[in-house]
């Protein structure tokens, strides 16, 4: 309670404008003094321990700061840090080197040296003049550097707490590592009715011997279902004791440090994994297919903007932020969709405006061996072709309409404070194999935002589409919004024709919302993304999926999610990871690189590279 105490004594110093700032201040100091006495009365509890993230507050922070934080004066509305000991984090905290927390100490040493200097140096300027003692900014530098490093003693006593009551003999090493949980604790919580422990089969990933596969996988229709999985997430925002770990990490980040190896909390998963998620991006196959419909290309490239601006809607499904599974490495995803034949007729506008539906050609009409009557199907198969640097490919085709896209992307996670960014690194390649054109299309970035509060989705950058045998190419951008007024989730979008330099079409609007489209002819066009109808995606059931397959493969830890069960989900993540961890081990022992199953790479236009789906395959070449 000292600090509370010297805080007292600086407050004599301190000359509020009037009453009220006085009263205010008195309050605040009452409140820390309870405060610190609840606190101080449950720190002995084992299992959990609670602290303000303003519990030495001083009267160094001005009205004016305070107000920023929502009437902080309000003991209900101070933000608490609850910290909750999984046996998975227990036992991983038990292998931490006590050495560890000397050099921590001595660096908390050095910093509260220096923002003693600090304070010192503020303190000193005089009280009146352009740079006072009393100036706003720096009452609320000293002020959250004190709460800083007063929370930042409080997460050291708790792990020199944790490493004085780890010294007694751990249990069987064996049994806690052994990944198919028949003795670990986590396994024996899940006996009633529950999950089942992971087997030792469900971990087997493709071993560096077995990476030669003499034949794909042909997924048979007959055995897929239509997917009922519900991929929108409950908007419930961070609660508190959530909100403490993510400020734990946050505090070990750096501005535009690279996240690609930081291991997030598990409570911030979605319930799917990557690859699924540039799955439900195809949500609706009948405007994919009816691009190569189009007359001219110049309708087939309006037709693929319209896809493309309708696709991230219904990928990004709910309002929340979440982070999808990411990939280990070897992981595929199958699925595919049927079609209505009916439903495949965009009108398509001729040179004079008018609007027409296309001709049926012969490959239009044709039926392909594995579509049901009266459907066209469209097929998808993902897979996780890199793990540092994480790279998926993705092919989707239809036999039939003789098209298919080609894809490949690297996801860059950065922190930018309190957003993470995620760039989308690679192209796609839409083929057309009836007009022999190619569309090369990039991806824009993806922002979480608000990860203190309720974290929310953003898109933004600038990406291109271009045909190059037909001169047509168009510019998209995702407009982030700005800190003062603006809207969210904006978008423009531009065709143009480069050989004459013309502009064909125009879009804008919401990405997830209404989208306007104005065409060279005058003729405009309204489409809401809410009401596109939803194809659902087939796929086999997970007891029938391959050991690799993404459902399958994150079964235990999808189902712990939906139970809240954030311990039990952690432990079958971190045995799969261990797993991947250890295959990788055995791969670089033996000098064996990873292969793909489904993707080679194709060198294009000198260094750049993509990832080509395997051609026994995919749709065949026009004779």
């Amino acid at each position: 309670l000292n600090d509370q105490f010297s805080a007292e004594e600086q407050m004599k110093r301190f000359r509020s404008s009037d009453a009220k700032e006085q009263q205010f201040w008195i309050s605040q100091l009452q409140a820390c003094a309870r405060r610190h006495s609840d606190s101080s009365g449950s720190s002995s509890s084992g299992r959990t321990r609670s602290f303000s993230l303003l519990p030495h507050l001083t009267p160094s922070s001005s009205p004016a700061s305070q107000r920023h934080l929502g009437h902080a004066a309000s003991p209900s509305n101070i933000v608490t840090i609850t910290h909750h000991k999984s046996p998975a984090a227990a036992r991983r905290a038990k292998s931490q080197y006590p050495g560890r927390l000397l050099e921590v100490k001595e660096v908390m040493s050095q910093a509260e040296g220096q923002q003693k200097n600090l304070v010192q140096s503020i303190d000193s300027l005089p009280t009146k003049g352009p740079l006072s003692c009393l100036d706003q900014d720096l009452l609320l530098l000293k002020a959250t550097s004190a709460a800083t490093l007063s929370c930042l003693g409080e997460c050291l006593n708790i792990l020199q707490q944790t490493q004085s009551h780890s010294q007694a003999p751990p249990p069987s090493q064996a049994s806690q590592r052994n990944h198919a949980g028949h003795g670990s604790p986590s396994g024996e919580q899940l006996k009633n009715g529950g999950l089942t422990p992971l087997q030792s089969a469900e971990l087997n990933f493709p071993s560096s011997s077995s990476q030669h596969h003499p034949g794909l996988e042909d997924i048979s229709p007959a055995e897929e279902v239509t997917d009922t999985e519900d991929n929108e997430e409950e908007d419930l925002g961070v609660l508190d004791d959530q909100r403490s770990i993510i400020l734990h990490l946050l505090s070990q980040l750096k501005l535009g440090m690279d996240l690609t190896r930081v291991v997030l909390p598990t409570f911030i998963l979605e319930k799917r994994s990557l690859l699924e998620m540039y799955a439900n991006f195809m949500a609706h196959p009948d405007m994919f297919l009816s691009i190569t419909a189009g007359a001219t290309a110049e309708d087939r490239i309006v037709r693929f903007v319209e896809y493309y601006l309708t696709a991230f809607h219904e990928g990004r499904k709910g309002a929340v932020a979440k982070k999808p599974y990411n990939p280990v490495l070897g992981e595929t995803f199958h699925c595919s969709w049927e079609v209505p034949r009916d439903k495949v007729k965009p009108l398509v506008r001729s040179n004079q405006g008018s609007s027409r539906e296309p001709s049926r050609g012969p490959n239009n009409a044709q039926q392909g061996d594995d579509s049901p009557g009266g459907c066209y199907r469209v097929r998808f198969v993902a897979e996780q072709v890199s793990h540092h640097p994480p790279v998926s490919g993705f092919y989707c085709e239809c036999r039939e309409r003789r098209m298919c896209v080609n894809a490949h992307v690297w996801t860059k996670s950065k922190f930018m404070g309190m957003s993470i960014g995620v760039s989308m690194v690679g192209e796609g390649v839409l083929c057309l194999l009836e007009h022999d054109e190619e569309y090369v299309f990039t991806l824009p970035c993806a922002y979480a935002r608000s990860i203190l509060t309720v974290p929310w989705v953003e898109l933004g950058g600038k990406v291109s589409i271009n045909c190059v045998k037909s001169g047509y190419s168009a510019t998209v951008t995702f407009h982030t919004k700005p800190f003062y007024g603006g809207k969210v989730h904006r978008v423009t979008a531009e065709v143009k024709h480069n050989p004459t330099n013309t502009i064909v079409c125009k879009a804008q609007g919401e990405w997830n919302g209404t989208l306007e489209f104005t065409y060279s002819s005058g003729e405009t066009k309204v489409i809401d993304t809410a009401k596109l109808p939803v194809t659902r995606k087939k796929l086999r059931p997970v007891e029938k999926q391959g050991r690799t397959e993404s459902r399958r493969l994150w079964q235990h830890v999808t189902r712990s999610l939906k139970e809240g069960n954030i311990d039990e989900a952690t432990e079958h993540k971190h045995r799969l990871e261990e797993c991947q961890r250890g295959e990788e081990r055995k791969r670089s022992a033996d000098n064996k690189p990873w292969t793909p199953k489904y993707f080679t790479k194709e060198v294009r236009r000198g260094p750049e590279v993509l990832l080509v789906y395997n051609t026994v395959h995919s749709v065949q070449p026009p004779v």
